[in-house]
């Protein structure tokens, strides 16, 4: 009997040092490219085109120091961070409101949700030329809040059919307790079914935020050099004398950090939205 408990153990310990190392193997593969990235931002112009790679050299701070001198690059940095942080907190109140119609009312019926759905399905360069003309017949070209207003016109869409699921999770019977005790619906949309849908709202924050940091096709239609966005100044490292390896790799590694803050701060909630809409 001992020695049996003794091979369970034994057993046990193998398995859980062979899972161990797999998912190490697997996160090292999945941080590789991030790892590559911040080496080549310390590398002088010539270790970063050598072949085979220098792993070990002294790291230099001129890509960091050519970033903001030579490019700019905190006005590309500043436009970003704003474009999606307005973008942000105005499509999450438009878009919960939206699937709380749709989930609780059932407003304009299956037709115009699907609608709404058919919208996020459209390739974005189906839009470009109607938002482009529009947006020139506003005079919002080369503005921040000409992004902004394309940005919610594909976020918008998505946002709301990602908060119906979760507001399906949400028991009407809570919202009708408020109201006999005397509450308008406003009252319990705001006191209790926003504070419980909090997680799902989150995690649609959190989404609407990467998608607007990450876009690329409309910042470089509606946009110039003063209202540019991170992607856009990416994109314009590739000269007429190659690929800035160094000064690409730094600017890629101040991009990564807001998603980087943004997932550490708020990860609890991201994780709880995700799940939550899932069960009903």
């Amino acid at each position: 009997m001992v020695m049996k408990t003794r091979s369970v153990k034994k057993t046990r310990i193998l398995a859980d040092a062979a899972t161990y190392i797999l998912l190490s193997i697997f996160s090292l593969i999945i941080l590789l490219p991030v790892i590559w990235i911040i080496r080549l931002s310390f590398t002088t112009k010539y270790i970063a085109y050598q072949v085979p790679p220098v792993w070990f050299f002294k790291p230099i701070l001129d890509n960091y120091r050519s970033l903001f001198i030579d490019y700019g690059f905190e006005r590309f940095f500043f436009n970003s961070i704003v474009v999606a942080i307005v973008a942000t907190v105005i499509a999450i109140p438009l878009a919960f409101f939206a699937a709380y119609a749709f989930n609780r009312f059932n407003t304009g019926g299956r037709s115009l949700q699907f609608g709404i759905l058919g919208l996020q399905m459209l390739p974005p360069i189906v839009l470009s030329i109607p938002i482009f003309v529009l947006m020139k017949t506003m005079n919002l070209l080369n503005t921040r809040g000409g992004l902004i207003a394309s940005y919610l016109s594909f976020n918008l869409p998505f946002l709301i059919w990602m908060l119906m699921g979760f507001l399906d999770g949400i028991p009407r019977e809570l919202e009708e307790a408020a109201m006999i005790d005397g509450a308008s619906r406003l009252q319990s949309v705001i006191r209790i079914v926003f504070p419980l849908a909090t997680p799902g709202v989150m995690a649609a924050g959190i989404l609407s935020f990467i998608l607007c940091w990450n876009e690329f096709l409309f910042a470089l239609m509606l946009t110039a050099e003063k209202t540019s966005t991170v992607p856009i100044a990416l994109a314009a490292m590739q000269t007429e004398r190659g690929v800035m390896l160094g000064t690409l790799a730094a600017a890629m590694c101040f991009a990564i950090i807001p998603m980087l803050v943004l997932s550490i701060a708020i990860q609890k909630y991201m994780i709880r939205g995700l799940t939550f809409g899932a069960l009903k």
